[in-house]
C-alpha cells in the first residue's frame, strides 16, 4: 500500500514496472543493463481513485496518458535501477497529490463604485497629460 493522501491509498498491484535500456549516464553498462524504468498505472480502471481525482489526474497528466487510460511514466536519469524506480514512483505520487487537491470555486465579483471612480479619474488625468503634449493648431496661436 502506498499512501498518497489521507483519502487516497494506492495498491501496489495497480502499478506495473517494466525495465528498459536507458540513455544517459552509465558508461559501458548503458548498452548492457536495463536501468531505466517505465511505470504504468491504469487511471481509468483504478479502484483507489475517486471519480473527481481521476478526472483531474487525466487532465494533469496530459500526454503521459495513452488512449486506453494508462499513465506511463519513464525514469532513466540515474545509473541504478533502484533510484530510477524511486524517481518514477515519486513522480506518480506527486501527480496524484496534485490531482487530489480540489480547486477552489471561483465566485463572480463586481468592481466597487469607488474602484470605478478611481479608474475613471486616473484615465481623465492621463488624458489631460497627453492633451497638454499636443501642439496647438495654428489658428489658436
Amino acid at each position: 500500500m502506498i499512501r498518497i493522501t489521507a483519502e487516497v491509498i494506492l495498491k501496489e498491484s495497480e502499478i506495473q514496472e517494466e525495465f528498459i535500456r536507458a540513455s544517459g549516464p552509465g558508461g559501458q553498462n548503458v548498452n548492457k543493463v536495463s536501468t531505466g524504468v517505465q511505470l504504468r498505472f491504469d487511471v481509468r480502471n483504478s479502484s483507489s481513485l475517486s471519480e473527481d481525482v481521476r478526472r483531474r489526474l487525466m487532465r494533469l497528466a496530459g500526454r503521459q496518458i495513452n488512449e486506453s487510460g494508462v499513465l506511463v511514466i519513464e525514469a532513466k536519469q540515474f545509473r541504478t535501477q533502484n533510484r530510477n524506480r524511486q524517481a518514477a514512483l515519486n513522480r506518480l505520487v506527486e501527480l496524484i497529490q496534485k490531482a487530489a487537491i480540489k480547486p477552489k470555486t471561483r465566485h463572480k465579483t463586481r468592481p466597487t463604485v469607488e474602484s470605478k471612480r478611481k479608474r475613471l479619474e486616473s484615465k481623465h488625468r492621463r488624458s489631460l497629460i497627453k492633451k497638454h503634449r499636443r501642439i496647438p493648431p495654428m489658428d489658436e496661436i
